[in-house]
C-alpha cells in the first residue's frame, strides 16, 4: 500500500517563513517556497530552501497557513516525512530538519545521508 508523501512545517517555522517571504514578494505575487536536496555537505546531501515565483508541474505542493511549499519528485523520495522547525537560541536562530529518512547527519544539521546515498558512498 502506498501512502501520500508528507512534510510538516511547525508554527514557528511558518512564522519565520512568512517574515522571510515578505522580502521576496512583489506586488501581486506570492512566492512559493522550494524545498529540496542537493549533493553537498559532509554527509553527502544538503537541504535547499528558497523562494521562487511559481512551482513546476511535477512538484508536490503543500500549504501551511498561507506558506506554499513545492518539492520536486526526487527530493520528495529523500525527505518524505520531514519536519521543519525554527528555533531561536543564544547562538542565533535557524531552521531545524528532522528527516526520518536520514541515517546520518553532520553537526551543522543541514547535511545528511539516507540509506541509499550512504550505500552508494561506501562503494
Amino acid at each position: 500500500m502506498s501512502f501520500p508523501a508528507m512534510i510538516t512545517v511547525t508554527d514557528s517555522a511558518v512564522q519565520e517563513l512568512k517574515r522571510l517571504r515578505s522580502k521576496y514578494e512583489k506586488e501581486g505575487s506570492e512566492p512559493i517556497l522550494r524545498l529540496g536536496v542537493k549533493p553537498s555537505g559532509c554527509s553527502g546531501l544538503s537541504y535547499v530552501m528558497n523562494f521562487e515565483p511559481h512551482s513546476n508541474p511535477d512538484d508536490q505542493t503543500f500549504d501551511f497557513d498561507g506558506i506554499r511549499v513545492a518539492v520536486d519528485p526526487l527530493s520528495m523520495t529523500l525527505i518524505s516525512g520531514i519536519t521543519i522547525d525554527f528555533s531561536e537560541d543564544l547562538l542565533g536562530g535557524g531552521f531545524r530538519f528532522k528527516n526520518p529518512n536520514a541515517v546520518a547527519s553532520c553537526g551543522c544539521g543541514t547535511s545528511f545521508a539516507t540509506s541509499e546515498t550512504a550505500a552508494v558512498a561506501s562503494h
